[in-house]
């Protein structure tokens, strides 16, 4: 474990005592020594709604309306099968389904509100739903970007280091995407994120779903990772896919195969709406959360009509564009606003929550951080489950950035150690040392100090609070700097997880053979 990882949140034996616990073992849960299994972060808290019982209600019977009036459109025929064996209106003509209310709500019922995730290294799984939070790395920008390389082309290399990044912070809990690697041929792509993913880290990793062959294909790399037969991983959820509706109101060929592909193998499947009001949909708040609730709806709706019970969780991803340059814009209020309320809605199905840490900055500046913190605040507070682009997010999403990605950590780290509960009690309450010290006194030295020295408070990872003076005498480096020289250090030190020596053959095998037989079909 390097020094990066100096907080981490709950560990098993706290959660068994209660989601409040004793405030001596949270403190000294913030510092981890040595090699430990992956903490799990709760939300103590109630989550922040802005939005009234009734307004959700409203939100929540327009979407209905949308789907049994207008309806979505459809592409892959399999779906609309599916659709029409359940009961829904279906016109071939258009692709378009329509959705009874009664079909909407008896079909989501069955989905459970919370998932345990359980990748190659046991000890690392991961709950998402109700109070349960876990972290992902930034997830699909086809550039990376670093203080020194600048803005280019992701490369396999890019992905790998990022993969090294993650594994090294215990606050990032899930393995997204974090860069395109664009040198890598498309047909054997998937097999080479997989197998970074599971060679370089040992938590949960993420599928594209980019076709049934390359779903296949990662899948079964998961299952030979994990040691299971294809029965054993159909109940146990290992990985996680990102399905996105094509705003406004349509499911494209490969994430609706991707919904039924997932559903079936028992994997978590995140339907995420990408709602841009203005744009992809209405320009006020209210109408672009009842369209994003609606494809949300639609798309959870099919995975539970393929397997009732299969693990998803609802997208929030609404946001607004610049009206004067139609760009996407994120870190906003607007963007702040609907994730609360899009929590809301996540919550009144009981479903897990994903919202997103965003943020339009091209560089990991001042900017990045303001909306970032608009989007963290609001995603977490909310409710969120699982934290998408959790770290490195730059430029709308365009760039992968290491610098970001260390800033985002800390960022993290400092919402997990508000995350630890407070205690009143005598203890807390500190009246001993008050009249210890008196009045005129100073409370370093006193025995209530003393004795929480060291788990009194956050230890920063990348914060420098140093007076100026010795912050010149030590070179004037300022945040972005020294995110820079913490990722480079860390990459230096890091170490790579082991794997059985007979997993690593049989993994090598499937590779080889499968990229001598052509790889997969993504178009």
């Amino acid at each position: 474990m390097t020094d990066a990882e100096n907080l981490t949140v709950e560990s098993p034996r706290r959660q068994r005592g209660g989601r409040r616990g004793r405030r001596g073992e949270a403190a000294a849960e913030l510092k981890a020594v040595g090699p430990s299994p992956l903490r799990h972060i709760r939300n103590p808290y109630p989550p922040f709604a802005i939005f009234s019982e009734d307004e959700i209600e409203a939100i929540h019977r327009t979407s209905l309306q949308i789907l049994e009036e207008i309806g979505i459109k459809a592409l892959l025929p399999e779906a609309r099968e599916i659709y029409r064996r359940a009961g829904a209106e279906v016109d071939e003509g258009e692709q378009r389904v329509r959705l009874d209310g009664a079909l909407v709500e008896q079909s989501i019922a069955s989905i459970p509100s919370r998932v345990r995730l359980t990748p190659r290294n046991p000890e690392r799984w991961v709950e998402v739903g109700e109070d349960a939070i876990g972290i992902v790395t930034t997830g699909g920008p086809p550039h990376a970007t670093d203080l020194e390389r600048g803005r280019r082309g992701g490369t396999l290399s890019d992905f790998e280091d990022f993969m090294r990044l993650a594994q090294s912070f215990e606050i990032i809990h899930i393995i997204g995407s974090p860069v395109e690697p664009m040198d890598v041929e498309v047909r054997v792509r998937h097999l080479a994120l997989t197998n970074a993913a599971l060679s370089l880290t040992d938590k949960v990793p993420f599928v594209y779903s980019r076709g049934p062959q390359a779903v296949a294909d990662s899948l079964e790399m998961i299952r030979i990772a994990r040691g299971l037969d294809e029965a054993a991983l159909m109940q146990s959820p290992s990985c996680y896919t990102v399905v996105n509706a094509n705003s406004p109101l349509q499911l494209d060929v490969p994430m609706s195969q991707g919904i039924i592909d997932f559903a079936r193998m028992g994997q978590l499947m995140i339907l995420t709406p990408f709602t841009l009001a203005g744009a992809m949909a209405p320009v006020s708040l209210p109408g672009a959360l009842a369209q994003q609730n609606a494809e949300a709806l639609a798309g959870l709706v099919l995975s539970q009509l393929v397997r009732p019970g299969a693990p998803v969780a609802y997208g929030g991803f609404t946001s607004n564009v610049d009206m004067k340059s139609g760009a996407p814009a994120f870190g906003t209020p607007e963007y702040a606003k609907a994730a609360l309320i899009s929590g809301q809605l996540a919550r009144r199905y009981r479903v897990p929550f994903r919202s997103s840490n965003v943020n339009a900055s091209n560089a990991p500046d001042v900017q990045a951080a303001y909306e970032s913190q608009m989007s963290l605040w609001s995603a977490l507070l909310g409710g969120c489950n699982i934290l998408m682009h959790g770290a490195g997010w730059l430029e709308g999403g365009l760039s992968a950035s290491y610098e970001k990605f260390i800033i985002d950590v800390e960022m993290l780290q400092m919402m997990a150690a508000f995350f630890v509960p407070e205690r009143v009690d005598e203890a807390s309450l500190a009246l001993e040392a008050v009249r210890e010290v008196g009045p005129g006194g100073h409370y370093f030295g006193a025995q209530h100090t003393l004795a929480r020295y060291d788990t009194a408070f956050y230890a920063p990872l990348l914060s420098d609070w140093r007076n100026f003076e010795s912050w010149r005498d030590a070179g004037s480096v300022d945040a972005t700097g020294r995110a820079h020289n913490i990722y480079k250090k860390t990459l230096a030190d890091y170490e790579a997880p082991p794997m059985d020596p007979a997993i690593r053959e049989e993994l090598d095998a499937f590779i080889a053979r499968r990229t001598e037989e052509g790889g997969a079909d993504t178009e």
